[in-house]
């Protein structure tokens, strides 16, 4: 059992990696281990704490790796266990914690445990997923919906019954009320944790527990409002009472962190979706036995405004208590930040704004491959789509594929240096001139900021680990105030295009602070900001 200083996730920065599209090293056109291990040392460089892994374990990858056979093995696609621990070894070398991704609400229809669970009602795993009786028309037990489209309902001819799949058909429901169904599942976490792994980001992690009555949810009285899937898709339609978020997850949230405790120095972080998230993200990482971070979707839509952020942080500051959360600008679920905040017209300028923004804020962060380059969203055409969830809404909502697109390693290199050989997705053109070769050592290049200010923020214990207030100030502009017993700081951004000039806060004299990369400045009384510029100060 390794040991380490206990809340190191408390304000780290995670760095996620998405295995198919990171680094290719064996020439099959899909990213894999290996290909990881071997860009660990560009991941370090950046100044980041940890990895996240999406998942690489064993798959017929119908949701891609979302969709899992076997917990305890690695797909042939990304290696073997060998790869994944020589992986971790040599991220630890570099400093960096090792998080992966667990699905814990729902196995492959390939899994063994639902081959046996499928053949009738009397096997030792009948009740290990969700299985219902149809109404006396044959039609569903209820009114519940797929994200990705048609009833959560699959008929199964053998036992003249229901499954359900809150995702794709072929990713039933495992059925959380059975406690062998709980134990079976946390073997499966200790496998990995004694294997090395330092936390888990846990997928969905509000969809474990169904209502046991099958109650209907009641319809959305606002389905423009709601974050829980693009406006298309008739999932919006429906508040969530009954299909998630069920308050027996809160016991076995308790059981796993009890698990992970007993092997000292591990972290957790829950995706949570759901019709009110910040409620949600405070009852799931409050009372320090659950998990230990969260995060939600309200900084991956559309919405990037200074007073919406802030809105939304001070909400969540009013209701949290003790819990902590994980902010994030983009995953591999939503179109990249640089299309999505920008309206298709992103500057280096803004970009560096966004990244500001988000490691200025109270909690830790996560960011997604590709930010640090400032690579666009791919645009791709339909037969080049591999997602079935673009599929199945294409044209309005065109899917997952354009943020999943290969890293862009070396500018004229095939592929774009990611594969010898055409990769599963297309490496878009316009993102060469992105590529890391291209940006490192260029002293303004969105890469060299994103060093320069992650390993700033590292010396600054209020960006980490502080306390936040939010000061007065104009549209369009955040002044945040952090602070800590050792550190009070002042963080001052421009989220516009054009200048501001606003008075420094009544706070006592302020030292301005340097090697943050932004040229913001203020003069003794007013702090003057070029359009998405960021000037920060240390009250003294």
């Amino acid at each position: 059992m390794r040991t380490g200083r206990d809340d190191w996730w408390r304000g780290a920065v995670i760095y996620q990696i998405y295995p198919r599209s990171f680094a290719d090293s064996n020439g099959d056109g899909i990213g894999d281990l290996p290909g990881i291990t071997t860009k660990l040392d560009y991941v370090a460089d950046l100044g980041v704490d940890a990895i996240w892994l999406s998942p690489f374990f064993r798959s017929p990858m119908k949701d891609f790796g979302y969709d899992i056979s076997d917990y305890r093995d690695v797909d042939p696609l990304f290696g073997t266990l060998q790869d994944f621990d020589a992986l971790v070894a040599r991220a630890h070398e570099l400093g960096l914690k090792v998080m992966i991704d667990q699905v814990l609400s729902h196995s492959s229809d390939q899994h063994p445990w639902f081959q046996e669970s499928r053949q009738d009602r009397t096997n030792p795993k009948a009740d290990w997923y969700v299985w219902a009786d149809p109404n006396a028309d044959g039609t569903p037990p209820n009114n519940w919906l797929s994200i990705f489209g048609g009833s959560a309902w699959q008929w199964e001819p053998r036992r003249r019954q229901y499954y359900l799949h809150n995702f794709l058909a072929s990713q039933p429901d495992l059925n959380f009320h059975n406690p062998r169904v709980q134990d079976a599942v946390l073997d499966d976490v200790a496998f990995w944790l004694k294997r090395g792994v330092d936390g888990f980001r846990l997928d969905v992690v509000n969809f474990y527990f169904h209502d046991a009555q099958l109650r209907s949810n009641p319809p959305h009285p606002d389905p423009a409002s709601s974050t829980t899937a693009p406006p298309d898709n008739p999932y919006v339609f429906q508040q969530h009472h009954y299909d998630k978020t069920q308050p027996e997850n809160l016991a076995f949230l308790r059981r796993f962190r009890a698990l992970l405790d007993h092997y000292g120095a591990r972290a957790s972080v829950g995706e949570i979706g759901a019709d009110d998230a910040v409620q949600v993200m405070a009852d799931y990482t409050g009372g320090g036995d659950r998990l230990h971070m969260a995060y939600t979707f309200e900084m991956l839509g559309e919405a990037s405004t200074a007073a919406y952020l802030q809105r939304v942080m001070e909400e969540f500051e009013a209701r949290i208590g003790d819990g902590w959360p994980c902010w994030s600008t983009g995953n591999h679920d939503v179109p990249r930040v640089a299309t999505r905040w920008s309206g298709g017209q992103p500057t280096d300028a803004r970009l560096r704004a966004y990244m500001a923004t988000l490691l200025s804020m109270r909690g830790s962060a996560c960011i997604y491959q590709g930010e640090e380059l400032g690579l666009e969203e791919a645009e791709l055409r339909f037969e080049e789509l591999q997602d079935p969830y673009g599929i199945r809404f294409w044209p309005r909502f065109k899917g997952r594929d354009g943020c999943r697109t290969p890293m862009p390693w070396r500018a004229e290199a095939r592929h774009a240096g990611f594969s010898d050989v055409p990769p599963w997705l297309p490496v878009p053109e316009q993102h060469r001139a992105c590529a890391a070769d291209t940006q490192c050592g260029v002293d303004d290049s969105v890469l060299t900021h994103y060093r320069r200010f992650l390993h700033w923020r590292r010396a600054q214990p209020a960006l980490r680990i502080g306390e936040i207030r939010f000061l007065e100030a104009p549209d369009d502009v955040l002044l945040i105030r952090r602070f800590t017993d050792d550190q009070d700081l002042l963080a001052a951004i421009n989220l516009s295009d054009a200048a501001v000039r606003l008075p420094l806060p009544p706070c006592g004299r302020v030292q301005a602070l340097d090697g943050h990369g932004f040229v913001g400045e203020c003069d003794g009384t007013m702090i003057h900001l070029p359009p998405w510029q960021a000037w920060f100060g240390e009250m003294v």
